[in-house]
């Protein structure tokens, strides 16, 4: 098989949960823990995640929960969107948030929102296009610097051959 045709393999990834409701991140955590080999990373506090992705660490998608106190999803993926814009972002959402979620979308440039009470397999659908796309936009970044690599590498090459020509 060739590097064009790998796909990302479920124990790469990584998923950041922010909900600040112990219950729902519990919930969710154990399925994706079931159900998946996605390393998980959850937190109850959105300054947690926040300062976890400051100190370096890379998500691979990150889901939040909108309504927060203190800080509100659409601000937690902000920070995150500034500091890992590649990651897709998944906004969890009450119907009566709904609204908000959607004015919020061009905001922070969200992949996709998902109602509150969620549907496990439309969120694992959800999370596994997700992250195909994160996966697919990381193997576009590696195959430009390839190109750029050797372009370089050309340069070069031309800059020789002048050399000893003239």
């Amino acid at each position: 098989m060739n590097d064009s045709t790998l796909t990302y393999r479920e124990s790469d990834a990584t998923v950041v949960l922010v909900d600040d409701e112990e219950m729902v991140l519990s919930s969710l955590r154990s399925f994706l823990e079931l159900e998946t080999e996605y390393g998980v990373e959850s937190f109850t506090e959105p300054r947690a995640a926040l300062d976890w992705a400051a100190n370096g660490a890379a998500p691979d998608v990150v889901v939040s929960d909108f309504l927060m106190p203190e800080i509100d999803g659409i601000e937690v993926l902000r920070v995150f969107a500034e500091k890992h814009p590649h990651a897709p972002r998944i906004l969890l959402t009450g119907y009566a948030d709904k609204e908000s979620a959607i004015k919020a979308i061009n905001d922070v440039g969200l992949f996709q929102y998902v109602e509150k009470p969620w549907d496990n397999e439309h969120l694992l659908m959800v999370l596994r296009n997700a992250l195909e796309r994160r996966f697919l936009v990381k193997q576009l970044q590696d195959k430009i610097a390839e190109i750029d690599e050797a372009r370089g590498e050309l340069s070069g090459l031309q800059k020789d051959i002048l050399r000893t020509f003239i």
